[in-house]
């Protein structure tokens, strides 16, 4: 039998955790209190996925590497998924109205419409809304 996992649980890096969390609470999501230190905010993308923003020095307690400068590097995009294409546009705008900036520009493909932006410590985010009645029909 494979391997099916429960839950998700991403780990990043931030440089300030007041900054990066009220930067996701702008862009609305909600953060879970019972796993939120001075150190850690367990914020909440959905029923079973989690990402865990720790200070870069609580994040390196749990790895011998060295945290990827996002100035300069990319580690990981982290894609999420939209209902439309206005909700892509709306998470989008308020990302970069939040102090985000674009990683990319809309990209239309017919079935699958999707915009990146980077939050507030660089980290890369996109949010995708894929039309399965266009996609059934190609």
């Amino acid at each position: 039998m494979a391997f099916q996992s429960q839950n998700i649980f991403i780990n990043l890096p931030v440089k300030d955790l007041r900054k990066s969390t009220n930067f996701f609470k702008e862009l609305g999501f909600a953060f879970n209190l019972q796993f939120t230190t001075e150190d850690t905010a367990s914020m909440i993308i959905s029923d079973n996925i989690f990402a865990l923003l720790m200070l870069e020095e609580r994040f390196k307690a749990f790895s011998k590497k060295e945290v990827v400068d996002t100035t300069t590097s990319a580690q990981a995009i982290f894609c999420l998924s939209a209902e439309s294409r206005d909700q892509v546009n709306d998470l989008v705008n308020k990302a970069l109205s939040s102090g985000g900036k674009s990683s990319s520009d809309p990209q239309d493909h017919g079935f699958m419409y999707v915009w990146g932006f980077e939050d507030v410590d660089g980290h890369l985010w996109e949010v995708a809304y894929m039309d399965e009645s266009a996609m059934n029909q190609g």
